[in-house]
């Protein structure tokens, strides 16, 4: 069982750290190859967006880290309060930063043409919904098992890592 559960949170980890990389890697890779997007790749609120994203995607890597590192160690399977109250801080900044990122998109409607945004705005999505999952319920769902046992139950389930935030200091 414990390999099965410390091999589950290798992966997590492993998937969202190589779409942390990839996602860069891609993204200057174009910045190079594709002149003709290079203003789409550039632009300030595109390059926000991006790395917002990516700031989050490296906090769910750290996450799942820390879970494969503990129980790898025969260790508890949940983080202690400390490794908590940091990723609290970081929910508290992603909302700040999540929240300016749409005033930005608010602002830059009037400026510029809708396909413009429409980069930004797929971005910033995709961020918002990996903050949502990371943070306060489970929207992915990979394997067969997974899938079916999400068929099963009666709405979304709480992300573990909202389920840990809300038993700090119990």
């Amino acid at each position: 069982m414990k390999k099965k559960v410390e091999k589950k949170l290798f992966n997590l980890m492993f998937g969202e750290f190589s779409a942390l990389i990839m996602f860069a890697f891609i993204w200057v890779i174009y910045i190079y190859i594709l002149d003709k997007f290079d203003h789409y790749l550039t632009s300030m609120q595109n390059i926000y967006a991006f790395i917002l994203l990516e700031f989050i995607l490296l906090q769910g890597s750290i996450y799942w880290y820390l879970k494969w590192r503990k129980v790898k160690v025969n260790k508890s399977y949940n983080l202690s309060d400390r490794q908590l109250y940091i990723f609290q801080w970081l929910r508290r900044i992603n909302v700040f930063l999540l929240c300016l990122g749409f005033i930005i998109f608010l602002k830059n409607t009037n400026y510029s043409p809708i396909n413009f945004n429409g980069f930004y705005l797929f971005l910033y999505c995709f961020a918002l919904i990996e903050y949502i999952n990371y943070y306060h319920l489970r929207l992915s769902y990979q394997t067969p098992q997974e899938i079916k046992e999400f068929l099963r139950q009666k709405g979304l389930r709480r992300s573990i890592l909202a389920r840990e935030l809300s038993n700090i200091g119990k």
